[in-house]
């Protein structure tokens, strides 16, 4: 008995000693594939993680296929460092090293979980954007009646704001007119953003039950896809362009940042492109 307990004692520290010698000293090959193959099985939660998986290029097998997406042959990669950039388009921004120089790849990513949620592209105040697109006054009016920054001038379901389809004629034809002149320069904006930082891709990446999928797309094609159709009203009196809708923030308890101007797509849509 004593030497089976002693049998099963040896066993047991030859199994610790051979597991923290694997740990220690280094993967094998087919040790590296698989821990790739559990970090894509794993991956898709936040920004931060996707960006793990890049700088971890040479076992993770998505990302290694997003390189290749990026337009990168693999055997040609020297080096990749993948960061999130604060406050900017470029949720991840990928620095890629070749024997031809070094590159840099702004990702916009938008994590869904089905494919009927909505995620916001951009928020701001009506001051910001005012400026950025040099809006004519009749459409700042009538955007600033539709964010209840001034209060209702005519009859309104909402004692503090008013839709699209309560304003008068002559500002509903200048928002609509203002939007489809426009569209071009505000769509970029909304996608892309300026800078150094500028998102060149937009990555779509979507966890559902225990199956996960990913879409990668240039940040224009992927714009003029969301873009695509009427700049029109809706029955709910907001404005969309083609698959983008505007709307105000809402929420917030009534705080003024309610009174944000937002846009927002449904990014499970991208899926359904080539």
């Amino acid at each position: 008995m004593t030497k089976n307990l002693l049998t099963r004692s040896s066993r047991y520290a030859l199994i610790l000693l051979v597991s923290f010698a694997a740990l220690t000293f280094g993967q094998t090959t087919q040790t590296a594939r698989e821990l790739g193959s559990r970090t894509a099985k794993n991956g898709f939660k936040n920004e931060t993680e996707i960006a793990a998986k890049f700088n971890n290029w040479k076992v993770d097998l998505d990302a290694r296929d997003w390189i290749r997406t990026l337009g990168y042959e693999i055997d040609k990669v020297k080096s990749i460092e993948a960061t999130k950039p604060h406050g900017e388009k470029s949720d991840v921004l990928v620095k890629i090293k070749t024997a031809s120089g070094e590159f840099s790849e702004g990702i916009s990513i938008k994590l869904v979980s089905s494919e009927n949620g909505f995620n916001q592209i951009d928020k701001r105040w009506l001051s910001h954007y005012a400026r950025m697109w040099n809006m004519p006054d009749d459409v700042l009016s009538a955007l600033k009646l539709f964010l209840g920054e001034v209060t209702p001038n005519g009859k309104s379901r909402r004692p503090e704001r008013m839709y699209f389809n309560e304003l008068d004629e002559n500002s509903r034809s200048a928002v609509l007119r203002f939007f489809t002149d426009n569209r071009e320069q505000i769509v970029s904006d909304l996608f892309e953003g300026d800078g150094i930082y500028k998102a060149k891709w937009l990555m779509v990446a979507q966890k559902k039950s225990k199956t996960q999928r990913w879409v990668l797309r240039r940040i224009r094609d992927a714009a003029s896809f969301f873009a695509n159709g009427k700049v029109e009203l809706t029955r709910n009196g907001n404005l969309k362009i083609g698959r983008i809708t505007m709307q105000r923030k809402g929420g917030d308890g009534g705080r003024e940042s309610a009174k944000m101007l937002q846009f927002k797509i449904n990014p499970a849509l991208l899926f359904e492109t080539k």
